[in-house]
């Protein structure tokens, strides 16, 4: 899916190209309890491929979502975080949240008479 980066017809429409995708709004979750390694993120998404993850870090420190802090070590560290962006961000995202989890069921409900699963 390739992103429009602007020009933007309002706010909303800004933050939809930022946040679009099914992962980010996870992965911004994720990070906002702290920093950090891939393998973390991937543990804490296990459902998400390690390539689909890769990119979506990048597109998040391209657009200054995340930070991504490598540790020349032995073995390699590399942390990510959520930069003073990011972090608003995820604040702004919290009343989505809440109103996910108010009407979750009715939601799952929903989904579920709309797609009957095969006896």
């Amino acid at each position: 899916m390739s992103r429009r980066k602007g020009p933007y017809e309002c706010g909303l429409d800004a933050a939809v190209d930022v946040i679009g995708g099914k992962w980010k709004v996870l992965l911004l979750w994720q990070l906002a309890q702290g920093p950090q390694r891939f393998g973390e993120l991937k543990r804490a998404l296990p459902d998400i491929s390690e390539k689909v993850l890769s990119q979506q870090l990048r597109e998040m420190e391209t657009d200054r979502i995340v930070h991504r802090e490598v540790y020349h070590q032995v073995p390699l560290k590399v942390e990510y975080s959520l930069t003073e962006l990011g972090t608003s961000l995820n604040a702004a995202l919290e009343p989505l949240g809440v109103w996910g989890r108010a009407h979750m069921g009715e939601i799952e409900a929903t989904y579920e008479a709309r797609h009957p699963r095969a006896s």
